[in-house]
């Protein structure tokens, strides 16, 4: 047990974790053929397999609170790929539906995403990469949203 802690130690998780992140997001960002941001097209995916979810499921499954996924709405109708709507039961509360624009958009992420997917995955077999997907979905377990320190995330 003692030599696998001691490896754990050596490969920087958090580290590389950290930088991989901050690289691909800003690589993504500065793609001249990307027309969203990479929260933009999270939206559109989500919409794109539920259209019109209410603004706290799409938040939630993004992992943002109120204000972040309140934003996001803002800027994702300001540039007309969603819209939203009052929801019909309880006024209160609101849905986001994808535009037309927001479907095209929608096709074009799915095809920068599989090709961005096909870059990340080269030089691994399948089954490293189930394990490393397993591992990155284990950190949500193992470290769960609290909305309680940060509600605007």
């Amino acid at each position: 047990m003692r030599s696998k802690e001691a490896a754990a130690k050596h490969h920087r998780l958090i580290y590389l974790l950290n930088v991989a992140q901050r690289r691909l997001q800003r690589w993504m960002a500065a793609q001249p053929s990307s027309e969203v941001t990479p929260a933009q097209a999270g939206l559109l995916f989500i919409l794109g397999g539920q259209d019109g979810v209410l603004m706290g499921e799409a938040g939630a499954a993004l992992d943002m609170g109120p204000a972040g996924i309140s934003g996001l709405v803002d800027r994702s109708a300001a540039a007309r790929l969603v819209e939203r709507r009052a929801d019909r039961e309880d006024g209160r509360a609101f849905r986001v539906w994808l535009t037309p624009k927001g479907r095209t958009v929608l096709t074009q992420a799915k095809t920068e995403a599989a090709r961005i997917n096909a870059a990340l995955t080269e030089g691994f077999t399948a089954a490293e990469i189930d394990i490393v997907a397993r591992w990155l979905a284990s950190i949500q377990d193992k470290f769960p949203r609290d909305t309680s320190r940060n509600p605007e995330d």
